[in-house]
């Protein structure tokens, strides 16, 4: 088995122990003090339904555990780990969602989540999987108190309640280690907004009442376990309230209705198109595979139907968030994120390392990249030069490359150089060849009538 570290630190925050990424597993150190419950956790309904049904990362204790001693564990790698600001508003709700369910299934057993954070969740295609098992503890049966709470809410329901009432977008978490203070939000609210739903619970009153105040330690919280049972239950039934009225609906952009609306492809040439991709899916087999520009998801669900694990990456938000609810909907094997090739999301964290950037996480990771219609975004829109994107499109696929080539005559091309033609007309089809054909070999051309092409690559 694999000793190779791959990842860095992984993590190092929890006085509980550490966890470090390893070429096949991710392999975590329990500390004395907290082994035995976390056995003891690892043995209990709880955590073996959970496994079962997939919602809690599976456990394998490395070695025999001896009081005194650290305790080794080991998790199967999550295929490609993402962070909460590359998520769409309903993937962050659902990571809300899996949280609540697993600390109420937890109280029931006498434990509870001591933290409660987007970190603790990550997604494999379109189900959310609970990965922090150091995050459980025992629970005070007699502390009617959730004290993860206010990180519940900073991390989750004020970012949800920030995009979809204020317009700021998720991706603004970026390096927000422990979300929004709700004074944060206090000082751009307006005076009526602080007084109504969802603002005057989430923000209003924790800023008049001082939200910082300490509960562990205070005489006046302990009260008969079913009691505090009781309570927190009633707890978790208030955040879910929110959770729900705060998550955004999912909305519109001039992105989201492309598939329905791309009148550049007349029905033959989108069937002409739909025709080659699939038939380069099914001759390639990959089994891993990128959908740069996945839009909507059309292509990303046809690779996965082919037994591919996807990875879809666009930069518009609301036509990521269709992506996401048409994959789960069709449980298709397909993770879309928002994110955009020529602005990857960088490293972040302590000694950046904590959280990874995104192409450090892709290079070399994807049998097949798919690149349809976006290119010329990345030629004119991003001005990349074709050699750069060839370069970087070799690091990230390690073996086939399928891409759609859209020359400056066409419509869309036009539309987007926006009357600088001069400055593009260099950019050919043959010229595209040249610059792709020194990392791949062509092996498959299909021209369309519109005057797009489709091209299979392969690594030479």
């Amino acid at each position: 088995m694999s000793s190779v570290t791959v990842l860095g630190p992984g993590s190092f925050r929890d006085p509980a122990g550490s966890l470090v990424m390893q070429e096949d597993r991710a392999v975590r150190t329990v500390f004395p003090e907290h082994a035995q419950d976390i056995l003891a956790f690892l043995d209990s309904p709880v955590a073996r339904n959970w496994t079962q049904t997939g919602r809690l990362i599976p456990t394998e204790v490395i070695e025999t555990w001896k009081p005194g001693l650290t305790l080794q564990l080991a998790h199967p790698r999550i295929f490609f780990p993402s962070y909460s600001w590359e998520w769409t508003p309903a993937q962050l709700s659902a990571a809300a969602e899996l949280t609540l369910d697993l600390c109420e299934d937890l109280i029931s057993a006498g434990w509870i989540l001591k933290d409660a954070t987007p970190s603790n969740v990550l997604f494999e295609g379109g189900k959310p999987i609970f990965v922090d098992l150091l995050s459980v503890e025992r629970r005070d049966l007699e502390n009617p108190i959730w004290l993860a709470c206010g990180q519940f809410i900073r991390t989750f329901l004020l970012p949800l309640a920030a995009c979809g009432r204020l317009g700021w977008p998720l991706a603004a978490m970026l390096g927000r280690r422990d979300g929004y203070e709700p004074e944060e939000l206090f000082h751009v609210l307006g005076p009526a907004q602080r007084l109504f739903a969802p603002w005057r619970s989430l923000v209003t009153f924790p800023v008049w009442l001082g939200n910082r105040r300490s509960v562990r330690s205070s005489p006046t919280m302990r009260r008969p376990a079913p009691v505090a049972e009781a309570i927190l239950r009633r707890t978790l039934r208030s955040l879910r309230r929110t959770l729900r009225e705060v998550t955004p609906a999912a909305v519109q952009s001039r992105w989201s209705t492309y598939e329905q609306t791309a009148r550049h492809y007349s029905p033959e040439d989108w069937n002409s198109k739909r025709d080659f991709v699939n038939d380069c899916l099914l001759a390639a087999g990959p089994r891993y595979v990128l959908d740069i520009g996945g839009n909507a998801g059309f292509f990303s669900r046809m690779a996965a139907s082919t037994g591919a694990r996807v990875v879809a990456w666009d930069a518009d938000a609301a036509t990521t968030e269709q992506a996401w609810l048409l994959a789960r909907q069709a449980q298709a094997d397909v993770l879309p994120l928002v994110a955009d090739l020529a602005r990857p999301t960088p490293a972040v964290g302590w000694n950046n390392a904590e959280m990874l950037s995104l192409l450090s996480r892709s290079r070399g990771r994807f049998d097949l990249v798919m690149m349809l219609a976006v290119l010329h975004h990345l030629l004119v829109q991003a001005q990349i030069p074709m050699d750069h994107v060839a370069s970087l499109t070799r690091e990230l696929t390690r073996d086939w490359l399928l891409i759609e080539w859209v020359g400056p005559e066409d419509e869309k091309f036009r539309a987007l150089s926006n009357g600088r033609d001069s400055l593009f007309g260099h950019l050919t089809e043959e010229r595209f060849i040249a610059s792709f054909s020194r990392y791949f070999e062509p092996v498959r051309r299909a021209a369309l009538a519109n005057g797009r092409s489709l091209h299979l690559f392969r690594i030479k």
